[in-house]
């Protein structure tokens, strides 16, 4: 299973391979019975214990030429873990945030999919149709959405695993909502409500610009450990959390009228493609009424 992605800096576009293993794991019998034991929170503790012990640093160097992982962005020091490896913090001044008040900016570096929430509060996401109100399992604030437009950030191996508040605001309430933890990888969408499924988190934002924004953080198979800091009012480009090892996806839900997406990153997503966006880089602006 391949994905395609545009690259912004450059504008070349390249396809993202399905892990090995998963095409297994989601396409066959034998696969499916695998899947329903390793996508069990006991399966996903065993893994980060390892992948908290120092023994799992003799994997680091291997994965990062696996992964092609630019270290220049990252300050060279030794590591006691491979989760303190992923989770690592990037250099000062390399994912600058834009200050205008005007700009949308990304809250992680990330493969990006946007989508119109329609009348029924439904989106395509991979050929199959989710609701906001699947995601937040609230059918009353979803109906706050409807005509709004949603933004998924697919955040794989490879990229920085901290994500930031999208603007000045506040903490109204959070949510986490338990589930069983598929990958987000794209293999997984053909089979699976990914989102409806997997263990999440969401918080009801009251900020400066944009009014009430609903984040949401996924986690993903073998993850299940989302890290939200325990923050009441926050700044633009202020760190929200991170996620430990594995791909997971950051989710933005704007209401009707507010955001004003890049015309790159609408005809992109209208293809299915995938936008690689960082931390802080605008991506759009707010509609001025």
């Amino acid at each position: 299973m391949k994905t395609e992605i545009i690259n912004r800096k450059n504008n070349k576009k390249y396809t993202e391979k399905s892990p090995v293993g998963t095409d297994v794991l989601y396409k066959t019998l034998i696969g499916g019975v695998v899947l329903f034991f390793v996508t069990r929170k006991a399966v996903s503790k065993a893994s980060s214990l390892y992948m908290n012990s120092k023994s799992s640093t003799r994997i680091i160097n291997r994965f990062i030429k696996k992964n092609k992982i630019d270290m220049s962005d990252y300050p060279e020091r030794e590591y006691s873990s491979f989760n303190d490896f992923f989770t690592r913090k990037v250099k000062t001044g390399k994912r600058p945030v834009s200050k205008n008040s005007n700009n949308l900016i990304s809250v992680a570096d990330s493969k990006l999919l946007v989508y119109p929430i329609n009348d029924k509060t439904e989106m395509l996401i991979k050929k199959k149709k989710y609701t906001v109100k699947d995601l937040l399992r609230s059918k009353k604030l979803a109906l706050q959405y409807s005509g709004g437009t949603c933004l998924v950030f697919r955040l794989t191996v490879d990229d920085y695993h901290r994500y930031c508040f999208v603007d000045n605001g506040r903490l109204i309430k959070s949510r986490k909502i338990n589930g069983i933890l598929h990958t987000v990888g794209p293999i997984a969408f053909k089979r699976y409500k990914v989102f409806k499924e997997n263990q999440r988190e969401y918080s009801l934002l009251d900020t400066e610009n944009f009014g009430e924004v609903i984040q949401m953080e996924v986690g993903a198979l073998m993850v299940g450990k989302i890290v939200n800091h325990d923050i009441e009012t926050f700044k633009r480009g202020d760190e929200k959390g991170y996620f430990l090892f594995g791909g997971s996806t950051v989710v933005l839900i704007f209401k009707k009228n507010v955001v004003e997406i890049d015309k790159d990153i609408l005809n992109n997503s209208r293809l299915g493609v995938e936008t690689k966006v960082r931390l802080g880089e605008v991506i759009g602006k707010r509609v001025n009424h």
